[in-house]
């Protein structure tokens, strides 16, 4: 039992008395009143009111004339005469435009039930579509109060001996009725409601000393005692589902609330209980302080009248008085258009309009009821950020208070609409750091924290010296439980010295750049590192290698080493022993890991000779750097026997045919650490004769460059020359090697006798007896050439005179064909025929085909073309040599005209004796050129 001493009062409704209309377009109930001398007056109902109800937008009175009323929002009274003498029960439906109502047209005992449709008309009246007798049997009876169900399918009426009828069917029609008593007591009948639940029709009945309920929706209307305990006239309602439906019975010591099958809480309000009324969530009670017994209500109503009489307004889910007020001689109480509306005996219509939310909830906030604040706020279903807001207001009041405690649960409550800073300001200032942990860490089980807000928890955790509280907060059981970041956990912990937890976070959520660079950098755990790396993922342990494999190879190289071997041949991680062996493994690129042994050059060559053995096709810097590797070692190596072995290894490591494309690379290599072997193998693979050459000139290694000439010399004819050249500038005795060169040179005719002497000229030793031979042999193979020539030139004009004689012969007498076969096909002739001048003829078709033009005959053409070839050769030389002589002759720089004709590549080539016959011609021309040539250079220097 609730009692309601303890509850609150408010004024949460505001009270006025209802004005008349002004003119045809009056204010509504409730309005303020104008001012000045056309204020209007209180409205004031017609005398002998009996009944009242309200609904579908009027209120509506019936009256001791029988008449009834109908007063709608704009305030004009209407009405008409429903009944001859009185009338004494109004139900107005709220869902239909549908009124019921009891009344009396003769005198007695005879009340009469009448049906209206308010919405058809007959005469200007409402139509009654239904008139009955309300009393079922002949015993007279006075009726005590009725109720219709909102499906129009039942109506029940009670009367004072404690019988209850039911009508059901079609309340609207008399033949689809069935009108039946239900109920049968001793005492008077007080209050009807019907409850609806699905499927279910209950209908409550409670008189003056008990409380029952039927089941009208089925057969044989089973039904329930509930009390012994029964309330007076108008005592009764039925709550909204707010409340469950619950059907309220207002006795004088307590108000009780029913469901069908069972009694509900019930309430300790005093007073002797007049009228309950529900209204959207209130429970409206009018009593008086003076207790009377209910069974007075049919008796002595009357002497009652003058009493003062108290209206309350109940909330009862958040247990306080809404509004309480003392009226005088109320008639009724009826809610429409939002309010209540009061009816005295005066008349007079008082009109409760409630308070907007908001100000009820300003008038508990001055009063600091924030808890009740709280709950009125959820039964008007205020939105979350309404709440919010209350419970900010809460969380000031109890934290200005010093309640920290109480505080930080209001703002709790206000997570996800307040700014989190705004709380967490607060308690910074307070130093309250429970209460500042306890904020964030509902913050980050709401998954509405950020970094910053991590950040601040793992502090105030640490602050506190609190590992068990951290350690909840930071090992959840999957990553969809994790409600922080966890990279700014981790920076947190590691840098508050909580290494093991750092590492926890870092190792169960893969961060593994943090757990790598906490065992490096703060624990110096560099096995475990390299462990760890070795379980990661082929790109991750990469690179991370790459990252910190420097630190890793200065303090364990062995295991490094081991590691990075594997990484570039074929990873696989090793998961605790546990990895899939059979699956395919990966490798990363050898090269880009040589870097990490800069100061480790014993396991840098062991990690490129297992990458050379093992991975033949290393990318090429793996080579490159093993060369330079093998060569530092070499020329740093004292010992004889091991600097032989390492020549033997680089030596190899270039035979392997890994540097033609990075010749120079090594080459440069090779020189940089004077690996003499190294660079003439280099050389000789790179056709570098004349490198060669040099080298070995700059050695003074005679039969070396002997022997270079006569292994290349074939293919770089040039060598002779230089050969030449060289030995003519050397003083010492090198006849033997001039001889060779001479030897040589005169075979292949490389060089002009006289560019010969001039070269020799220089060399003080070279005597003529040195090039003696050279020039006997020389000077004769140029007598044979003459000779050659001139028999050359006799059998050419002897063969120009003939062919002049031809020609003449041609031109003076004519030409007889007496060709009888084919020049082509050896065939006899036939006509069509063609005939050459040379003395060829052939047949038509033949010549066709095998002709190249129609003037030539196809079997000189070859010849003539020689000819012609060489006549063009011929003039081509001439026009050179013409044009050459004439800048030598004009130009004051002639050493710069003979620079740019061999930059031209004119001189290249002088006389080669592997040259056709037919391209020895111009040879003379040719030795003339080279002859002028060297003596104007003469005269010039």
């Amino acid at each position: 039992m609730a009692t309601y001493l303890q509850w609150r009062r408010f004024v949460f409704f505001d009270k006025e008395l209802v004005k008349e209309p002004q003119g045809n377009d009056g204010a509504a109930p409730g309005a303020a009143p104008a001012s000045g001398p056309a204020a209007s007056k209180f409205l004031c109902l017609p005398p002998g009111i009996t009944v009242c109800d309200s609904g579908r937008g009027s209120l509506v009175f019936g009256d001791m004339e029988g008449q009834i009323w109908f007063l709608p929002r704009s305030l004009q009274l209407t009405g008409f005469q429903a009944y001859k003498l009185r009338v004494t029960h109004l139900y107005q439906l709220k869902q239909h435009n549908i009124l019921a109502s009891v009344g009396e047209d003769e005198e007695g005992i005879n009340p009469l039930v009448k049906i209206w449709n308010l919405e058809k008309r007959d005469g200007g009246n409402p139509l009654c579509t239904r008139i009955f007798p309300a009393i079922p049997g002949t015993e007279p009876t006075v009726v005590s109060c009725l109720t219709v169900h909102e499906n129009l399918n039942f109506m029940a009426i009670g009367f004072t001996d404690g019988s209850v009828t039911l009508n059901k069917g079609d309340i609207t029609r008399d033949r689809h009725s069935k009108t039946q008593i239900l109920h049968k007591g001793n005492y008077p009948v007080t209050g009807l409601a019907f409850r609806q639940a699905g499927k279910t029709t209950h209908l409550f009945v409670v008189t003056t000393e008990n409380v029952q309920s039927y089941i009208v929706s089925g057969k044989d209307y089973p039904r329930v005692e509930l009390d012994t305990h029964g309330c007076g006239l108008r005592c009764s309602a039925l709550s909204d589902p707010s409340q469950d439906l619950q059907f309220i019975v207002a006795g004088d010591e307590c108000v009780y609330l029913y469901q069908p099958d069972e009694r509900g809480p019930c309430f300790a309000f005093e007073g002797h209980k007049l009228i309950a009324h529900w209204f959207r969530g209130y429970l409206v009670i009018v009593s008086r302080d003076r207790k009377v017994s209910p069974k007075s209500e049919f008796t002595s109503r009357d002497s009652q009248s003058s009493d003062k009489q108290i209206l309350n307004i109940y909330d009862l889910c958040n247990k306080f008085i809404a509004y309480s007020a003392v009226f005088e001689d109320v008639v009724d109480v009826l809610a429409e258009w939002g309010s209540l509306y009061v009816l005295t005996r005066d008349g007079r219509v008082h009109a409760l309009q409630e308070k907007d939310t908001q100000t009820k909830l300003e008038m508990l906030f001055k009063k600091n009821l924030f808890e009740m604040a709280i709950n009125l706020a959820k039964s008007q279903h205020l939105d979350s950020d309404g709440l919010a807001q209350i419970f900010m207001q809460y969380g000031d009041h109890l934290y200005s208070k010093g309640n920290h405690d109480g505080a930080v649960q209001q703002y709790i409550r206000t997570i996800g609409k307040l700014e989190p800073s705004y709380v967490i300001r607060k308690f910074l200032d307070a130093q309250r750091i429970h209460n500042l942990t306890a904020y964030l860490q509902t913050l980050h089980r709401q998954s509405l924290a950020n970094a910053d807000h991590t950040t601040l928890l793992l502090n105030c955790y640490t602050k506190l010296k609190d590992s068990s509280k951290l350690e909840e907060f930071i090992k959840t059981k999957s990553e969809s439980e994790v409600h922080f970041d966890v990279e700014t956990a981790i920076k947190v912990l590691r840098q508050a010295g909580y290494y093991s937890h750092a590492l926890y976070l870092a190792e169960n959520h893969a961060h593994h750049e943090w757990y790598l660079k906490i065992q490096l950098e703060d624990i110096k755990n560099y096995q475990e590192a390299l462990r760890y790396i070795g379980k990661l993922p082929f790109e991750q342990a990469e690179s991370n290698m790459k990252r910190y494999g420097k630190i890793l190879m200065h303090h364990i190289p062995e295991q490094t080493t081991q590691l990075l071997k594997g990484l570039c041949t074929d990873y696989r991680p090793s998961l605790e022993g546990r990895g899939d062996r059979e699956a395919p493994g990966c490798r990363a690129n050898s090269e880009e890991f040589i870097p990490i042994f800069a100061n480790n050059p014993r396991e840098l060559k062991a990690f490129l000779e297992h990458m050379s053995e093992v991975q033949p096709d290393s990318p090429q810097g793996i080579y490159d750097t093993l060369l330079e590797l093998r060569l530092q070692n070499w020329a740093h190596e004292e010992d004889p026997q091991v600097k032989e072995k390492l020549h033997a290894e680089a030596i190899s490591l270039l035979k392997s045919g890994r540097f033609c494309d990075v010749f120079d690379k090594a080459l440069v290599l090779c020189q940089m650490h004077d690996f003499q072997d190294g660079v003439l193998y280099l050389y000789e693979q790179g056709k570098l004769f004349q490198q060669i050459m040099h080298y070995h000139m700059q050695h003074e290694q005679y039969r070396q460059v002997i022997a270079v000439c006569e292994r290349h010399g074939e293919q770089e004819p040039s060598l002779w020359e230089q050969a030449l050249s060289y030995f003519a500038r050397k003083e010492e005795d090198c006849k033997e090697y001039v001889a060779a060169v001479l030897k040589h040179i005169e075979s292949k005719n490389l060089m002009p006798p006289l560019l010969v002497v001039q070269t020799l000229a220089h060399n003080s030793t070279a005597t003529l007896s040195v090039i003696r031979d050279y020039l006997v042999q020389k000077l004769q193979k140029q007598s044979q050439q003459i000779a050659q020539d001139e028999l050359r030139v006799r059998r050419y004009r002897e063969e120009t005179t003939r062919i002049r004689q031809e020609i003449q012969e041609l031109k003076a007498s004519p030409k007889i064909f007496q060709k009888t076969k084919c020049s082509i096909c050896n065939s006899a002739l036939e006509l069509p025929s063609v005939h050459f001048l040379c003395g060829h003829s052939f047949h038509q078709h033949c010549f066709e085909s095998y002709s190249e033009s129609d003037a030539d005959c196809p079997t000189c053409l070859p010849e003539n073309r020689k000819v012609m070839d060489m006549i063009r050769a011929q003039e081509q030389k001439r026009d050179l040599h013409d044009q050459f002589q004439h800048q030598l002759k004009c130009s004051n720089d002639s050493f710069s005209v003979i620079a740019d004709y061999f930059g031209r590549g004119v001189f290249n080539k002088l006389t080669l004796l592997t040259d056709p016959p037919t391209a020895r011609l111009p040879a003379s021309l040719e030795a003339g050129l080279q002859r002028d040539l060297l003596m104007h250079a003469r005269r010039g220097t």
